[in-house]
């Protein structure tokens, strides 16, 4: 990557996600953990706390499959 380029939301949550270790407590502010959770190996553990709380985080819910009733802080489910 030279200079000028930027790496996309996804390409850092990626790159985070895969500097996370098994029993890693993370606090990575707002916005980021959300894209982080689903790119974090199923084999880890790994607990993220934000100011706003989270609850049950993981990866986003499949088509179909979400819940009205849990969304963050965007009103993503």
């Amino acid at each position: 990557m030279s200079g000028g380029e930027r790496l996309s939301r996804e390409a850092v949550a990626r790159r985070v996600a895969a500097e996370l270790e098994d029993g890693d407590y993370v606090n990575l502010g707002v916005g980021l953990p959300t894209l982080v959770a689903g790119y974090v190996d199923p084999s880890k553990t790994v607990v993220f706390h934000a100011e706003n709380g989270i609850l049950g985080f993981g990866p986003a819910a499949r088509p179909g499959e979400e819940d009205p009733d849990l969304f963050d802080a965007a009103s993503a489910t």
